[in-house]
């Protein structure tokens, strides 16, 4: 394996290399500006559909201009931070029914009960973890007032804030775990979809918004979990192929899989905003955001040709665009 051998630049170097690539930058002290406090690392992933694919040697495709790159990278900030909002919801309505189907099934202290999870779950892992958050010198406000009360209760605190300590992975793997028919079926019917969808639904969002919340490009990305399609969809869920066009003008025959893109997420995240959040216009404000840039390549989202026209948009397609689609 051979040496890294690429120079530190500074902006001005930067700004260098992309000229000599063929990107017009007509106002050099804007791109400098933008180059010190995003980085060219972070800002050269959004360059690369503005490459000419037939070259080598990274080449723009004619008269690309800077303010294309980072509109690209604008973007995908404010979709991350659409996301986010939504995703924030649905995890909060996940760990309120997990706290109540248990609470109510088995008592303030359900979750340390290895009965009531499947057998090859890391039970052992919670206890510890519930144990390390309990016992820290710095822990939550209603960590300390349990502490200092509850003298003879278990180190591990109830339910209800033991929910409120894990992170949004963890309380889908504990979800994913449960054993007890009673108590899938109960969190099932809350949100309208069968358990196995449930599962595979909040492990996708939890990584989703690992990747939000990490500042990750959720543009163009193949995401490597993903969620499954419902056997029994309702009539209106939307058409989602497995295969789509890539729309590139250079290679025609590309295919991108939309059941791998930000497509079926934000799909996923819609029908569950229905249940959670009935009044929110989360899907009114994801058109506006695509109607607000619409250079931005659609498919390499997984968004299909036509998505508007299906049903399941039509209401905030229709809302955002005064009824005309």
């Amino acid at each position: 394996m051979g040496d890294y051998t690429k120079p530190a630049l500074s902006a001005d170097g930067h700004i260098a290399k992309l000229k000599e690539r063929g990107l017009v930058i007509p106002d050099e002290a804007k791109a400098r500006h933008y180059l010190r406090n995003i980085s060219y690392f972070r800002l050269s992933a959004y360059t690369r559909p503005h490459y000419r694919p037939d070259l080598t040697k990274h080449t723009f495709l004619p008269d690309t201009r800077f303010d294309d790159v980072l509109d690209l990278y604008v973007f995908d900030r404010e979709l991350r931070l659409l996301l986010i909002d939504a995703i924030e919801r649905l995890e909060v309505a996940l760990r309120a029914q997990i706290t109540n189907t248990l609470g109510e099934h088995h008592g303030p202290y359900a979750h340390l009960d290895p009965a009531i999870f499947d057998t090859r779950y890391n039970h052992r892992w919670l206890i510890e973890k519930l144990r390390e958050h309990a016992q820290a010198r710095e822990v939550e406000r209603f960590i300390a007032h349990y502490r200092q009360k509850y003298t003879v209760a278990p180190v591990e605190p109830p339910l209800w804030m033991a929910m409120e300590l894990l992170t949004f992975k963890a309380v889908s793997t504990l979800f994913a775990n449960l054993r007890e028919e009673n108590d899938t079926k109960r969190i099932s019917q809350h949100f309208g979809w069968p358990h196995r969808v449930l599962v595979s639904w909040f492990r996708s969002l939890s990584d989703l918004r690992n990747l939000c919340a990490h500042h990750m490009r959720v543009w163009n990305r193949e995401f490597g979990s993903r969620p499954a399609m419902p056997r029994k969809a309702p009539a209106d869920w939307p058409q989602v192929a497995q295969a789509i066009p890539s729309g590139s003008r250079q290679d025609t025959t590309q295919t991108i899989n939309p059941q791998r893109r930000l497509y079926l997420q934000v799909v996923v995240i819609e029908s569950l905003m229905r249940v959670v959040s009935p009044e929110s216009d989360w899907a009114e404000r994801l058109v506006q955001l695509l109607d607000a840039h619409p250079q931005v390549s659609r498919p390499h989202m997984g968004f299909p040709k036509g998505w508007e026209y299906e049903v399941f948009w039509e209401k905030a397609v229709c809302s955002v665009r005064g009824g005309a689609i």
